[in-house]
């Protein structure tokens, strides 16, 4: 199913819901991968019952959810019960860092290939789009497999001690 007019996301709620419906979308059709990348991820409502709910309907062993990050610091402060959903679904959920030497800024989107993609092309007003377009989606996929190569596993579901 392609829409071939994306919808604007012109304010930071608007680009809330748009994660939220994409997410739940993702759980009621049954995407089997995720991908999700932003510097810090501090405006996503990964701390919402309803969007944690959804992940919860979505993750299965088959399928997998991959967090690109800068670094995970504002997760951990900002969203508790996304940290604590993480832990117990590790086993589909990859975090990775971009430690780059170069300041180059990470793409904030959402993507499940072939359904749906979330995408800020401005952070600081928010100005973005809701794309099912299969270039789109494909593009954004590519450069998404493009940051991920740039990446290091980080944020360990748990941490052990002495």
């Amino acid at each position: 199913m392609t829409d071939p007019q994306p919808s604007l996301i012109a304010t930071r709620l608007e680009f809330q819901e748009a994660l939220r419906a994409a997410f739940i979308e993702c759980a009621r059709i049954g995407s089997r991968e995720i991908w999700m990348c932003d510097e810090d991820f501090a405006d996503w409502p990964l701390n919402d019952g309803a969007l944690i709910d959804a992940l919860t309907q979505w993750a299965m062993p088959h399928r997998k959810l991959t967090v690109l990050a800068r670094d995970y610091d504002e997760m951990l402060r900002k969203h508790p019960r996304w940290v604590e959903w993480r832990r117990t679904w590790s086993h589909v959920v990859e975090c990775r860092a971009q430690e780059e030497a170069e300041n180059r800024e990470l793409p904030t989107l959402l993507l499940a290939p072939s359904l749906v993609c979330v995408r800020l092309f401005d952070r600081i007003h928010f100005r973005g789009s809701v794309s099912r377009d299969t270039g789109d989606i494909l593009r954004n996929r590519e450069l998404i497999d493009a940051v991920s190569q740039r990446s290091v596993e980080s944020f360990p579901a748990s941490t052990l001690g002495l």
